[in-house]
């Protein structure tokens, strides 16, 4: 019953982009789209007031309140009309949050080392978080820690002395996940708040270790870029930080804890689909390169974990 991301709001004039003009001869397409003009008129108060009466959450800024309130009517009409077939979105979201390396100012030739692998289970039926997985590991090219990087992460020299290498840790990720019966039983896909971790720094981190990538890492769901598209704001206000402030949440944790980081982006990404947004891979790493997977590509779950081969 969640609608996709790419699905922008029926205005009042009943116009979507990606619909063509026969759907809106439909009466329940002009029903829903005056009840959303209804919907951008009412106020916060009116909007919360709405959202209890359905037992929906009523926490965040007015325009989320007003997308949740929308997504709601909307999948009432529609499962009215047709019932929606709930057993073809994912089964399991992996959050990860790689912790890496780093130095004040972060200079262009710094070379970032994956030091923390987690990751966050959610079962996209429950909507909670089922199962973690964190593990710290320990870096080659530069096994100081900086005391900016011990600061800013509160990984200790002393943790990273103890860590396996990464090869190891993404064998054990690969383990857990196995063990999980994801990509065999149960559809998933993997999440990150941002491109950079996958693009960069397992990117790097599997050049640094002689392995090819992973190929279950090789499409994820950016939730900026879903949330950014989902509630219509720019770019710029989808920081962590400002996505749970503006979804009327608290950071809960240490900033800057891989598993704590994932655990926030993992709340994000419920409150999200609980607010009909079909969470969905939107960026893949092909040849080395990030690019972009399009909204109208075909849901498909990540394969099976493997660990890569190793190369020269």
């Amino acid at each position: 019953g969640r609608q996709h991301c790419r699905i922008s709001d029926q205005e009042t004039n009943g116009k979507n982009s990606t619909a063509s003009s026969n759907d809106f001869s439909d009466p329940v397409y002009k029903e829903i789209a005056i009840t959303n003009g209804y919907i951008n008129r009412m106020t916060r108060d009116e909007l919360r007031s709405k959202l209890a009466e359905f037992k929906l959450e009523t926490r965040g800024v007015k325009d989320v309140l007003k997308k949740r309130l929308k997504n709601y009517y909307k999948k009432q009409k529609l499962m009215q009309k047709e019932p929606i077939n709930g057993d073809s979105y994912y089964d399991y979201i992996c959050v990860v949050d790689f912790e890496a390396t780093c130095e004040e100012g972060n200079p262009p030739e710094f070379i970032h080392e994956i030091i923390e692998f987690p990751i966050v289970l959610l079962n996209t039926r429950t909507l909670e978080i089922e199962d973690t997985f964190q593990q710290y590991v320990k870096p080659e090219i530069n096994p100081k820690l900086s005391n900016f990087c011990i600061s800013l992460t509160g990984i200790t020299q002393d943790i990273v002395d103890k860590a396996d290498a990464f090869p190891q840790v993404l064998q054990n990720v690969i383990e857990w996940m196995r063990q999980r019966e994801l990509g065999t039983k149960y559809s998933y896909s993997m999440l990150t708040d941002g491109s950079w971790d996958m693009s960069k720094f397992l990117n790097i981190q599997c050049r640094i270790s002689h392995i090819k990538y992973p190929s279950f890492a090789k499409k994820w769901i950016n939730i900026r870029k879903s949330y950014g598209n989902f509630y219509k704001v720019p770019r710029n206000q989808t920081k962590l930080t400002i996505m749970l402030e503006k979804l009327g949440m608290n950071y809960d944790g240490r900033p800057h804890s891989g598993l704590d980081d994932s655990k926030n982006i993992a709340r994000i990404a419920i409150r999200m689909l609980q607010d009909g947004c079909e969470l969905r891979v939107n960026e893949r790493m092909h040849a080395g390169q990030l690019m972009t997977v399009s909204s109208s590509a075909p849901l498909e779950g990540a394969p099976a974990p493997q660990m890569p081969r190793y190369r020269n």
